[in-house]
């Protein structure tokens, strides 16, 4: 089979917004620079999309123009390295799928141990923040959770008081198990975080862990939430004003 018959029949495998490089041919066809060749004529035919320099993929057509890749398919690579987490979309990349906003921009923020400078990936901006616990796939969606809850202010087309709404919801349904495993996360968050996440579980008459958070605060220290105590009638018991 000829290279370039070879490499679209393995592209016609892959799913609709999948990001692929060279380097995923290469077990097949030795050559690199044939490879990027034929991908490049793919590009000029129409037949796939390149997201950047060295990176391609497979564009999924609607009536209404070309969607994007998923945010997650545009930066995998920086999520993992040899098969081990290493980061997390978080931020404004998942506040749509937190159902705290419906905004979709061109920021990626990824959630890593050790960030980098931020950077340009064709059109999106990959920003990194410094995440203090170790990441592990378990712990992911309760991370995004409390990164969201720490940026509560700053979550575009939503108020304190909807933000805290979902928030009541998202944590109501989790078990035990992930409740214990949020309280002890939040240790490394800012106080203000760990005195909105005691506040709801106050309310969520989820009382296990109360004792704990609130230890962890300055019983004299306030914290600016205009909005939150429409929701959460425990909102003074943590000092929420």
């Amino acid at each position: 089979m000829k290279i370039t018959d070879y490499i679209a029949d393995s592209i016609d495998r892959l799913s609709k917004g999948y990001v692929f490089t060279y380097a995923d041919f290469m077990g097949e066809v030795k050559s690199k620079e044939a490879v990027i060749k034929a991908l490049n004529r793919m590009v000029s035919a129409g037949r796939i999309n390149k997201l950047s320099k060295g990176k391609y993929f497979k564009p999924e057509k609607t009536a209404f123009g070309e969607l994007a890749p998923p945010q997650y398919q545009i930066v995998k690579d920086l999520l993992e390295e040899d098969g081990k987490v290493t980061g997390y979309l978080t931020g404004y990349s998942i506040y749509a799928k937190l159902g705290l906003s419906t905004q979709i921009g061109n920021l990626i923020q990824i959630g890593k141990n050790e960030v980098r400078p931020e950077f340009k990936r064709g059109r999106y901006k990959i920003s990194f923040v410094r995440q203090r616990n170790t990441i592990t796939k378990e712990n992911i969606p309760l991370l995004q959770i409390l990164d969201a809850m720490r940026n509560v202010k700053k979550i575009p087309d939503a108020t304190i008081s909807e933000s805290c709404f979902r928030f009541i919801e998202l944590i109501s349904q989790l078990n035990e198990s992930e409740v214990k495993t949020l309280v002890r996360l939040s240790q490394k968050y800012p106080p203000s975080c760990r005195a909105l996440l005691g506040a709801i579980l106050e309310q969520l008459k989820r009382i296990e862990y109360l004792n704990m958070l609130k230890k962890s605060l300055n019983p004299i220290t306030q914290y600016q939430l205009p909005g939150a105590g429409n929701v959460l009638s425990t909102s003074q018991n943590w000092n929420i004003i």
